[in-house]
């Protein structure tokens, strides 16, 4: 075992989405030199750790980095995301930001790269296969970018017991099934819960024989106003719809019910309403199939899984050992305090407008190396916490919107959006003259001031909800 120092102007802790798009932008956009660290064997972050079927919420068209596509930008022409922009999937995206590592990083010469490393704080990592250890002294900053590390199945433990003989498998291992099952169990409300019911459902297991423990109805983001490039016209049309809906809602349940009239959001139960949001899309065509599974329970969580019947908080439920429980009951997004993006020796990672990591972290990269001030730096980067509750659209749409039109008031941001692949709302100026584009903008201008003003109101006046598991 030997020690090592390393001189850099920027130490990056965690390779997964966040620090790979920030690294991208920031040696795009200056001469730093970045030393970057991750405990896994290769940059990707939890995509690692995901299950097969997973896809991802938004177009790959406007995931991963600035400067090297994901897929091909097609548009699907079959399937439940017909008609909208391709997704891909774990082992693509894993793939994907290996080649941003080795196509486009390392070959910059300002990168190094250590994988299989664990970060001990004070700057110092320790190699997890040799115990080599590094010392680094930094420049500048060290960025944090494992800050809002999500917590998924393979890597959580179920938040329940589980009896001997029981048969529970995380969401993972429902791909590795050698035998049938007499019924499936989806345990969880989340985004992995939807998935595991889709995926069920898509490979020919009768609606009758699943069965969805859903301690939480959720609000789904509607994934046609989502969209980029040529089809950017409807996210725009989405964005005027939901000013609207916030300019003439005269409560916080008015809004919602407004926002759902113009579909801008579904929930899977109209007859239950929803405590839980989390930013997950769906198409409606997925919003149809999850309309199949009529076996919903909503007992809240579960307690205890035994050998003939499931402990739940509001009562039981029996079942034996033919049928299979998948545990989707992870915490997800990381519940973790807002905190200033910029100090004077770090960067933490965070959200700005809600839900777009690379884009965030790619846009806080360019801040970062443009300019110095760091009072203007937090001015424009303004954290946006992860969301958990229907309340957090709000503050997260308001806290977006309050960027963009600082961003907007920045001549060399305005050049950026308009040049950064990971910006979903690139383009939308060169289709002034779509007659979309146009309706879209005239209720923008008309409601954008009123609009804001009440989303700000409601974000004020309402307390946040406690924050609870899948």
């Amino acid at each position: 075992m030997t020690t090592r120092t390393l001189d850099t102007d920027y130490l990056i802790v965690g390779c997964g989405a966040a620090g790979m798009a920030f690294a991208d932008a920031l040696i795009a956009a200056s001469d730093a030199e970045v030393v970057m660290v991750d405990r896994r064997h290769a940059p990707g972050g939890h995509w690692h750790d995901a299950y097969p079927f997973v896809r991802l919420h938004q177009p790959s068209a406007y995931y991963g980095v600035n400067s090297l596509p994901l897929g091909s930008e097609a548009i699907d022409r079959h399937g439940p995301n017909k008609g909208f922009y391709e997704r891909a999937g774990a082992s693509e995206i894993c793939a994907y930001f290996d080649r941003v590592m080795q196509q486009v990083l390392l070959p910059s010469g300002k990168v190094r790269y250590f994988p299989m490393c664990e970060y001990m704080g004070g700057h110092r990592f320790v190699s997890r296969l040799s115990g080599d250890e590094f010392q680094v002294r930094v420049r500048k900053r060290q960025v944090d970018a494992a800050y809002l590390e999500p917590s998924v199945p393979a890597t959580f433990a179920p938040p329940f017991e589980v009896e001997p003989g029981a048969r529970v498998v995380p969401v993972n291992d429902l791909v590795r099934m050698a035998s049938r099952a007499d019924g499936y169990v989806i345990v969880g409300a989340g985004k992995t819960a939807v998935d595991a019911c889709l995926w069920l459902l898509e490979t020919g297991v009768a609606p009758e024989a699943i069965t969805w423990i859903k301690p939480r109805e959720a609000w789904l983001l509607n994934r046609h106003f989502a969209q980029c490039g040529e089809l950017v016209g409807s996210l725009f049309e989405g964005l005027s719809l939901q000013l609207e809906a916030a300019a003439q809602a005269t409560s916080l349940d008015d809004l919602f019910a407004r926002l759902e009239a113009t579909r801008q959001i579904f929930r899977v139960d109209e007859e239950v309403a929803p405590s839980m949001y989390t930013s997950a899309t769906m198409s409606t065509g997925e919003l149809e199939q999850l309309r199949r599974i009529r076996n919903v329970v909503r007992l809240g969580r579960v307690r205890r899984i035994e050998r003939d019947r499931i402990v739940l908080e509001g009562g039981t439920l029996p079942t034996n050992t033919r049928h299979l429980h998948v545990h989707c009951a992870a915490k997800g997004l990381k519940a973790a305090p807002a905190l200033p993006i910029f100090t004077a020796e770090r960067i933490t990672l965070q959200p700005i407008r809600s839900g777009l990591i690379p884009f965030n972290s790619a846009i806080v990269a360019f801040v970062e190396a443009t300019r110095d001030d760091l009072v203007e730096k937090n001015r424009l980067c303004p954290p946006n916490p992860l969301p958990d509750v229907p309340l957090d659209w709000v503050k997260g749409t308001f806290i977006g919107m309050q960027a963009d039109y600082l961003w907007s008031k920045q001549p060399d941001l305005r050049d950026w959006l308009e040049r950064a692949r990971l910006n979903p709302s690139r383009g939308i100026m060169a289709r002034a003259g779509d007659p979309q584009v146009q309706a879209a903008a005239t209720r923008f201008q008309a409601n954008v001031r009123p609009g804001l003003a009440q989303l700000g109101r409601f974000a004020a006046e309402q307390p946040r909800a406690n924050r609870s598991t899948a």
